[in-house]
Order: C-alpha cells, then sequence, then structure tokens
C-alpha cells in the first residue's frame, strides 16, 4: 500500500504559548524507556500539564474544548533541544497532525516530517489572530493546504512558508523513508539478486 499524500490538514486549533519550548518539555525523559511509540500521547507535555501527584494543572490540552485538537500552534524555535523522535511521536499519538509556528528546530522538524505531520511557519501576528480566533470559538476549524500554501480559520487566509522538499514529500506520499524501503522489498531483493551475479 503507498504512503499517504498529505495534501490537506482540517482540524481544531491547540494554541501553547512560548518560545523555545524543547523536546524535554515534550516528552520528559523518563517516559522515553517505551518498546513502541503506542502510549506516548498520554505522556505529551506531562511535567506542565499535571503536578507532582498526577492531577491535572490549568493548561490547555487538559481542557475538554482542545481535547481533540489536531493543529497545534506555538512560538519560534519549537522542538529544540536533545534531538529524540519520541517528542514528534508523543504530539502524533496525543492526536496533533500538524504544527504552526514561527520556526522549527531542524532535527525536530525532520522528524514530524517523516511521520507525515506538516511543519509550517506563520509570522508572530499572524498565529496571534489565529489563537484569537481559537479562544473564541474553540469549534472553530482550521485548513493547511500544502497545495496552496495557504492556512484558513474563519475569515482568516494565510500563506505559510514551508521547505519545499518537505512540501513534496508530504504531497506525493514520500514522506516516509522506512516505510518506502519495506514497500519496495521485492524491487530491493531483486537489485541485490542481480548484484551478486555481477560481483
Amino acid at each position: 500500500m503507498a504512503l499517504k499524500q498529505i495534501k490537506q490538514i482540517i482540524g481544531k486549533g491547540l494554541y501553547l504559548t512560548g518560545d523555545d519550548i524543547d523536546t524535554d518539555r515534550i516528552i520528559p525523559a523518563r517516559f522515553m524507556k517505551c518498546v513502541t511509540f503506542d502510549g506516548l500521547g498520554q505522556y505529551a507535555f506531562y511535567d506542565v500539564r499535571f503536578d507532582e501527584q498526577d492531577k491535572p494543572k490549568d493548561h490547555p490540552m487538559n481542557k475538554p474544548e482542545f481535547k481533540d485538537s489536531s493543529v497545534l500552534l506555538s512560538g519560534k524555535n519549537f522542538g529544540c533541544g536533545s534531538s529524540r523522535e519520541h517528542a514528534p511521536q508523543a504530539l502524533y499519538h496525543w492526536g496533533i497532525r500538524a504544527v504552526v509556528a514561527e520556526s522549527f528546530a531542524e532535527i525536530f522538524f525532520g522528524n514530524c516530517t517523516t511521520l507525515g505531520i506538516p511543519c509550517v511557519v506563520l509570522s508572530k501576528a499572524e498565529i496571534n489572530q489565529i489563537a484569537q480566533n481559537i479562544t473564541k470559538n474553540p469549534e472553530q476549524q482550521i485548513t493547511i493546504d500544502l497545495q496552496t500554501q495557504t492556512l484558513s480559520s474563519g475569515a482568516l487566509s494565510l500563506k505559510f512558508n514551508i521547505p519545499e522538499g518537505a512540501r513534496d514529500a508530504l504531497m506525493q506520499g514520500q514522506w516516509d523513508s522506512l516505510g518506502q524501503l519495506l514497500e519496495s522489498k521485492n524491487e530491493v531483493k531483486a537489485l541485490s539478486e542481480s548484484l551478486k551475479a555481477v560481483f
């Protein structure tokens, strides 16, 4: 089965204020002992969502109106710090399918792309406009269209930036190199056999 072509993401928005939100905040290291990534979603932003007695704090991700959000908005240098791939995995398994920020840490951006999570860039003023829409109406849908490079939210229509290589990979369904390799195992085997004949 071919990888999904990701051309558009539509979902509710979740705004997390602040710059330099690092991967340790996204997924604390003590939760990285898992064999698979499946259960990581419950630990996303755990230390800022819960107190030392595991009781919920007043955090957007704990609020019922944002529980089904799939578009995360934040500030500059999102995903900085260590290169742990558990961070985008935690976001993905919580339900995030796109991230909008002023800028991204390079490795985090790459790890998101290989999960099929578009990371798009808007200015601080534009993100604040979207955040205001979310505050007024948490049910407001956000549409991220990779074909037109446009984000829509209510009456807003904003042009975003995304590296062309990542955009093309997502739209062509070529965002997971490991998945592509596994899908092409017959071709890989045939090439291997042909090379044996040569050498």
